[in-house]
């Protein structure tokens, strides 16, 4: 397996012993992955050609957006040999990431004057949380069976980790393209461990969405155009996270108060009736961002945003977007003299981006107010 040396989470390629009981050691890794606080851990292959059909058609019709680095990366994304090379099992776990100690998601999002933010990003970044116990998980291996080649990922590389998920036996990809497991819902995470163990295969996970429409129907901006696509130029999630530039200005009034990604279809969907509160006390809500106002959001300078969002994903979309965001939220917010004023303090904002947007939600509280 060709790895990178300078990587903490990958080790190099060595010839697995054939005396190995591998029925009996994918049983313990799903043991040692509980033990961990992976809430399931499962096994699936490498064939993942009718997910890379899809995904070539989705990139195709340009539903990417501006995420360029999804078609750069090619078919590595769904074909892991061709980003690991040795890689012949991925053991794929899920962890649990709804945060019960929350403001309720629902009185957030119908409160004008409060800031949304998606469940995921209230609490520690994940990205850090399951790397580490992906990395923990293959040592716990090593230790059973001696060096072998693997490599973690956890929303880190081009993978397709929701279809192998799938093939582990995890869930089914559900119509808003999120994976859905019939007894937990879709709150959790995802992380993989790609590893050169012939380890046995799990059954794949089937669909049980049946005639459901709701997320579709509840999507403010109609992003999920069809059953099982997403066309990520209208995702609440892609323009307040993974866009850079201007927000759409016909699609600003359908963001709401929704300034860093967005749960409607998680909300509406009916198995997330059971989903379970998760274990994790990283995913705990830090600096009040599961119910805090916009107004104090839009307050943070620089240097408070830098502070108040340390290990947490939030910080990655940096301090303009952060305010571009909340700007539209203050402009769909209703009149208020003290949202003019707070506007009125970042008109003259050094950055283009925040300006543009700061002076849309200031016409938007002149024409609300009359």
């Amino acid at each position: 397996m060709k790895l990178s040396p300078k990587s903490s989470d990958t080790h190099a390629h060595s010839e697995p012993d054939t005396d190995i009981d591998f029925a009996a050691l994918a049983l313990a890794i799903k043991q040692w992955g509980r033990e961990l606080g992976f809430d399931q851990v499962g096994i699936a292959g490498t064939d993942l050609a009718a997910d890379e059909a899809h995904l070539f058609d989705w990139l195709e019709q340009g539903c990417h957006g501006e995420m360029d680095y999804m078609r750069r990366h090619g078919s590595k994304r769904s074909r892991p040999q061709a980003l690991v090379p040795g890689t012949t099992r991925i053991v794929s776990v899920r962890m649990d990431y709804w945060p019960a100690a929350a403001a309720p998601a629902q009185a957030v999002l119908e409160d004008p004057a409060l800031a949304f933010i998606s469940r995921y990003a209230v609490g520690r970044d994940y990205h850090k949380v399951l790397r580490r116990r992906l990395q923990r998980l293959a040592e716990r291996i090593e230790q059973r069976v001696g060096r072998f080649g693997y490599r973690a990922f956890t929303d880190s590389a081009p993978v397709l980790e929701k279809a192998i998920a799938r093939q582990a036996g995890l869930g089914w990809i559900g119509k808003h393209t999120n994976l859905i497991n019939d007894k937990a819902g879709s709150w959790f995470f995802l992380g993989e461990l790609f590893t050169d163990l012939p380890l046995p295969l799990d059954v794949p996970a089937q669909a049980h969405c049946g005639s459901c429409l709701a997320c579709l129907d509840i999507c403010p901006t109609r992003a999920i155009v069809a059953p099982y696509r997403l066309d990520a130029r209208r995702c609440i999630s892609y323009l307040t996270i993974e866009l850079r530039g201007s927000i759409p200005q016909d699609l600003r009034p359908l963001l709401g108060n929704r300034i860093y990604g967005c749960d409607d279809c998680q909300l509406i969907c009916p198995w997330n009736m059971f989903a379970q509160p998760t274990r994790e006390t990283d995913f705990t809500p830090r600096a009040d961002l599961d119910s805090a106002t916009l107004l104090t959001l839009f307050a943070w300078d620089e240097t408070e945003f830098l502070k108040r969002t340390e290990g947490s994903a939030i910080r990655r979309i940096g301090h303009h977007c952060w305010l571009r965001n909340i700007a539209v939220a203050l402009g769909n917010a209703a009149y208020d003299a003290a949202i003019v004023a707070a506007l009125d303090a970042r008109r003259d904002h050094p950055a283009e981006l925040v300006r543009e947007h700061v002076a849309w939600a200031l016409q938007q509280q002149r024409q609300k107010k009359g």
